[in-house]
C-alpha cells in the first residue's frame, strides 16, 4: 500500500454564498431536518425532476474531478462544484446539512466518508472520494465516485476498480419483490472475494424531497432490511469497501470518518429508482 502519511485537518475557509433566487432545502439554518413522513414510492413527476437533480449532481461532480490533481487543495474541488451547481440554478444539497460546512464531502485514503474541503493539498498517488448532491425543483440527487489522483499504487487502484464493480453489481440486482438485504448480499460477497472490510455503520438511504428519508440501504447482508422493493421507490446504493477493518473513528470536527487501521477505503454511490424490470440510474452526467 502507498506509503504516504495521515490526514489531518487543514484551515476551513469561509462559507460560499448561494444565489437568493435559488430555492434552498428546509434545513438549511436548522439543526436537524423535519422528519420525512411521505412515501418512499414517488410518482412519476418526482422521479422526473430526481432525474434532472441527478443529472446536475454528476455533471458537477465530473467537473469537480477534471481539477483533481498534485497541488490541488479539496477546497478547490469544493469551489468547481459548488459554482457548477448554482450556475445551474441547484442548490449543494450538503451545504448547511446539520451543520455541514461546505457543498461536497471530499475524502481522501482513509477517509470513509463525509471528509470536508480545506486547505488540504492533493499529493501524487491519493485516492479522492468526491460526494455531490444537488437539490432542485424540490428534490435531491446525490452521488460519488472515487477518482485516483496521479500515479497510484496497485493496491488501491484494485481497490477503487473493485469497489465501482461493487456497486456495479448491487445495481443489477435490484428488482421489485427482492428484500433489499439482497443488495447488501451481492456487495459483501464481492468484497470478501478480496479481502476487503465492508462498512456497515454508514448506509445507502431512500431520498426524494428529502435528503435522508429513513429508509436504510446496508451494504451487507443485513437479516433486518426486509423491506419489499417496489417500482418508483428511490434510494442510493454507496458501498464503501477498505483495505482492512470496517471499523471507523471519527474525527474532532464531528464529520470526517475515518478507518480505525487508517488503511484505505473507497466508495462508490448512485442514486436509483426501482423499475418493472429492474433499476434506472438517476445520477447519469
Amino acid at each position: 500500500m502507498s506509503g504516504q502519511s495521515l490526514l489531518v485537518p487543514g484551515e476551513i475557509t469561509p462559507v460560499r454564498s448561494v444565489p437568493g433566487n435559488i430555492r434552498r432545502p428546509e434545513y438549511v439554518g436548522k439543526p436537524a431536518p423535519t422528519p420525512y413522513t411521505g412515501p418512499e414510492v414517488q410518482d412519476s413527476d418526482t422521479v422526473e425532476r430526481m432525474r434532472i437533480a441527478g443529472r446536475i449532481a454528476a455533471q458537477a461532480m465530473e467537473e469537480a474531478a477534471k481539477h483533481i490533481a498534485p497541488g490541488v487543495t479539496t477546497d478547490e474541488l469544493d469551489r468547481v462544484a459548488h459554482d457548477f451547481m448554482v450556475d445551474h440554478g441547484a442548490y449543494p444539497s450538503t451545504l448547511g446539512y446539520r451543520g455541514f460546512p461546505k457543498s461536497l464531502c471530499t475524502s481522501l485514503n482513509e477517509v470513509i466518508c463525509h471528509g470536508i474541503p480545506d486547505s488540504t493539498v492533493l499529493r501524487d498517488g491519493d485516492i479522492v472520494n468526491l460526494d455531490v448532491t444537488a437539490y432542485i425543483n424540490g428534490v435531491h440527487g446525490d452521488n460519488n465516485a472515487t477518482y485516483l489522483c496521479g500515479d497510484v499504487d496497485e493496491e488501491s487502484r484494485l481497490l477503487v476498480e473493485r469497489t465501482r464493480e461493487s456497486l456495479n453489481r448491487a445495481i443489477k440486482a435490484v428488482r421489485p419483490g427482492r428484500q433489499i438485504n439482497v443488495i447488501g448480499r451481492v456487495i459483501e460477497s464481492y468484497a470478501k472475494r478480496f479481502g476487503y472490510g465492508v462498512v456497515r455503520d454508514f448506509t445507502g438511504h431512500g431520498i426524494n424531497s428529502s435528503f435522508h428519508s429513513g429508509l436504510i440501504i446496508p451494504h451487507y447482508d443485513s437479516p433486518h432490511a426486509t423491506t419489499v422493493m417496489q417500482p418508483g421507490m428511490t434510494f442510493t446504493i454507496e458501498p464503501m469497501l477498505t483495505l482492512g477493518t470496517h471499523e471507523y473513528d471519527l474525527w474532532e470536527d464531528g464529520w470526517t470518518v475515518v478507518t480505525k487501521d487508517r488503511k484505505r477505503t473507497a466508495q462508490f454511490e448512485h442514486t436509483l429508482v426501482v423499475t418493472k424490470t429492474g433499476a434506472e440510474i438517476l445520477t447519469l452526467p
